[in-house]
């Protein structure tokens, strides 16, 4: 017996089998949700490296008392030998009719704090950047899994077939473990994230060869049928090859590309006075066009940093926090205020945080990290800060809580897991359900974990 497939591809020209995968995925987006969408988007603010919670949004006010003193807790254990409770260089004060405080590092982005959910109570498994970032962005911190990008645009589909649906920038190259963060797995290629380094500035080094110079459009759309009936030909004795049928698909949008990525991402399309309340830099230019493509129908956008992990801050924390605050605060402050006065807040999720956060005590010196200084913090997975705004996130509220110095969640503990599951619950998704077979078992992004954070919900 054919199958759906086979049978578009046996019949008249083939066609129908070059846009069967764009029919499946819209039907996937009218169809595939298992509860009512609070949110059509995501761009995932990455801070790759590990900010620090103490010296950001988790107020601590008796941190600056135990500074220099052992923590109440006694020594605690963490990657690396620390010291005595190192205090917070960083004024707090509070914000918005909520009155939750916010480090004046982020003094912009805390005149939004009413429409922010701060989860105070974040963990994850091991204090290590490699498994973390794994875990955070693709629920696994050991196998290749699919990236929490590639499971939503498999899950709902794509809005705009002129454009990818997921998108990852960094500027400057790639954060650590690179493609592995937006990987498609055992997922269909074309649900692998489309990466852009953000630290160029002309359109045609954003995105390479987005033009033709050799070809004119009609030249190159008789070349890429010819190429299509070719692939289509080969296709039809290996209908189950998956990375076939993806490769064929990825011609297809790249030529689509040309005209609307190209647009999508020339911020000099935008009014001089909308780029001036972004700000300049990589960071300010990336968060503009994540915009620019949530408003064209991208699905995930993730944003990190830059690349490496450069909040790792083992020493000279207060002068390299205020350093990257001051690149990412502004432009994150009018992300939110761009969002909300377009409308597009309401079915749009910002999510910020790092991969793990960093100690209250100080990390002790040894040769080849802290350079024999005593003014920076180790990574820390017992506790952390994620904040959320936008599409059926419930502001103005904190949920869960670290300890008195900010160093373990205590208080309605949140795992990755439990994000990954809220996450998906604000895209109209069941994180139990949404699964894809491979290997004989069904895989999702929580495994076998996970549970909604009710409280987030708004």
């Amino acid at each position: 017996m054919l199958t759906r497939r086979q049978l578009l591809a046996s019949c008249g020209t083939g066609l129908g089998s070059l846009a069967l995968s764009d029919l499946l995925a819209r039907d996937a987006s009218a169809t595939g949700l298992h509860f009512p969408a609070k949110a059509k988007h995501v761009i995932h603010l990455f801070m790759n490296g590990g900010p620090s919670q103490v010296d950001t949004f988790d107020y601590k006010p008796r941190l600056n008392d135990f500074a220099g003193k052992t923590a109440p807790t006694g020594t605690l254990k963490t990657e690396r030998p620390t010291g005595n409770v190192l205090g917070t260089p960083f004024k707090f004060k509070p914000y918005g009719q909520s009155g939750i405080h916010v480090s004046e590092l982020f003094a912009k982005t805390a005149e939004h704090i009413d429409d922010i959910c701060l989860i105070h109570s974040m963990r994850a498994d091991v204090p290590n950047h490699e498994p973390s970032l794994m875990l955070m962005n693709t629920g696994e911190s050991r196998l290749v899994r699919p990236s929490v990008g590639s499971w939503l645009t498999y899950g709902l589909g794509s809005e705009n077939s002129n454009l990818p649906s997921f998108v990852t920038m960094c500027p400057g190259g790639y954060p650590i473990k690179e493609s592995q963060n937006w990987q498609n797995a055992f997922l269909p290629g074309k649900y692998q994230a489309t990466y852009v380094d953000t630290s160029h500035r002309q359109v045609d080094r954003l995105l390479e060869n987005i033009r033709s110079e050799l070809v004119a459009g009609t030249d190159q759309r008789q070349q890429l049928d010819l190429l299509a009936n070719l692939n289509r030909q080969h296709a039809a004795s290996r209908p189950h090859d998956e990375r076939l049928q993806s490769r064929i698909e990825s011609f297809e949008l790249a030529y689509r590309m040309q005209s609307e990525a190209a647009d999508a991402f020339d911020v000099t399309r935008e009014p001089q006075s909308i780029r001036d309340e972004y700000g300049d830099g990589d960071f300010a230019r990336q968060t503009l066009i994540a915009r620019r493509l949530v408003e064209r129908g991208v699905r995930y956008v993730q944003l990190y940093t830059g690349a490496g992990q450069p909040w790792d801050n083992h020493d000279d924390l207060e002068k390299q926090h205020r350093k990257l605050a001051q690149q990412v605060d502004q432009p994150i402050a009018a992300l939110l205020a761009d969002l909300k006065r377009t409308g597009l807040l309401d079915e749009t999720i910002v999510m910020w945080g790092g991969e793990f956060g960093r100690t209250p005590v100080v990390e002790m010196p040894r040769k080849g990290t802290n350079q024999g200084k005593m003014n920076g913090r180790d990574h820390n997975h017992y506790g952390f800060t994620v904040w959320m705004a936008g599409g059926g996130v419930k502001g103005g509220q904190t949920v869960g809580a670290t300890d008195e110095i900010g160093f373990q969640a205590v208080e309605n503990r949140v795992h990755v897991h439990d994000l990954h599951a809220t996450l998906l619950r604000l895209m109209g998704l069941d994180h139990k359900r949404l699964t894809y077979r491979y290997a004989g078992r069904d895989f999702r992004l929580t495994d076998v974990h996970g549970r909604v954070v009710d409280e987030v919900l708004a």
